[in-house]
């Protein structure tokens, strides 16, 4: 069987959520499935790195797909030239993307509809591109995989698809992330927040983040506890990122912010193990891996009770609605002076995190792959 792969997203050094499920998952799927050939189809030059073994065939075409025209391009000529050039019996497109242009049956992974609930988070022309393609992306495919129950019944109603067509492959978990010693600890205090505890967050710098949010309840935070303790806000800006900074200029207590831009995983762990809790409040989320990752590290959750977070927390993490500043602020405080509800909400993420892993990931992909060519 010869299976064709949208890889366009596996860019060195730059992966982000979806270009880690995608990395995760092939890495899995090729190496347990030898008897299957893969044309890995990147949009630029690749790294060795993410030829992850000998049944792997990498093909690069142009152009590099970063505007929407691009995409139009690549995915409606360039995509259905390879399909049948290598006589693909399948195209699976990790980031839901596919090709009208095409008989070849595909399987998109379509990990939140986002742009449908809040298109204004997003440019203009990017908005219009998914919400115009994607319905028809997901009318098209012959099943579709997502990350989470919410999306799969998001996805069932917006885009009025059958329900049985969706697959769920829930996220896993980066292995590197565990918990850290205390002198580890106190080292990345002292590398990120100067010596001091900090909360964190982990994500994109975005509209859909709640940056803005967190950011005024930090501040108020701030004004009840008078000490050193510090936010750490990792991650790279995407879009319409003004108003965070805006808000940030604001801030009583901005001295107390830190951002550090996109860090490299192994930096990452260090940051993760260090900190006091994750406050992550995001609008919307069709799964949200930092909060397994924080799991993981063995560190407390404080987090939004919206669309998938609650299936992703479970019992194990602090709820607090995105659009009430209050409910973060007083979940921040409670974290802050209580020790033993820190342990607790360590003890049961270490139980909830358990329910994610990439390699059950690969194996759910897989199956849905295998029901795309029956």
């Amino acid at each position: 069987m010869v299976i064709a792969v949208n890889t366009r997203l596996l860019l060195k050094g730059k992966l982000e959520g979806i270009g880690w499920f995608t990395y995760e998952t092939l890495k899995r799927m090729t190496i347990n499935h030898p008897e299957h050939e893969f044309i890995f189809i990147f949009d630029r030059a690749y790294s060795q790195d993410f030829i992850f073994a000998e049944n792997v065939t990498p093909v690069v075409i142009g152009p590099p797909t970063r505007h929407p025209v691009l995409w139009y391009l690549w995915f409606e000529y360039q995509i259905p030239r390879v399909l049948k050039k290598y006589k693909a019996d399948l195209f699976l497109s990790p980031d839901g993307y596919l090709s009208q242009r095409t008989t070849v049956p595909q399987l998109g992974v379509i990990h939140d509809i986002n742009f449908v609930h809040r298109p204004d988070d997003l440019p203009w022309l990017k908005a219009k591109y998914y919400n115009h393609y994607f319905p028809k992306f997901a009318s098209l495919a012959k099943r579709i995989a997502t990350v989470s129950f919410y999306s799969k019944e998001d996805i069932t109603r917006s885009f009025k698809v059958d329900y049985d067509k969706i697959d769920v492959v829930y996220d896993g978990i980066n292995q590197i992330f565990e918990p850290i010693s205390e002198a580890e600890k106190q080292k990345a205090r002292e590398t990120y927040a100067g010596g001091s505890e900090y909360f964190l967050f982990v994500g994109a710098l975005h509209p859909r983040k709640n940056v803005c949010g967190l950011l005024k309840a930090f501040d108020a935070f701030k004004s009840v506890v008078n000490d050193r303790t510090k936010l750490v806000i990792v991650g790279g800006e995407m879009h319409k990122t003004g108003p965070i900074f805006e808000t940030y200029e604001n801030m009583r207590h901005k001295s107390d912010v830190v951002f550090t831009g996109r860090v490299a995983t192994r930096d990452l762990h260090d940051i993760f193990g260090g900190a006091l809790a994750l406050a992550f409040v995001p609008f919307f989320e069709g799964f949200g891996i930092p909060i397994v990752e924080a799991m993981s590290a063995g560190i407390p959750v404080i987090c939004s009770n919206t669309t998938s977070i609650p299936e992703v927390g479970g019992n194990a993490v602090l709820y607090a609605d995105p659009l009430k500043i209050d409910q973060i602020t007083d979940a921040m405080l409670r974290i802050y002076n209580n020790p033993e509800l820190q342990k607790e909400l360590v003890e049961k993420g270490f139980v909830q995190k358990n329910k994610f892993s990439w390699d059950e990931t690969a194996r759910l992909l897989w199956m849905s792959v295998e029901k795309s060519l029956q």
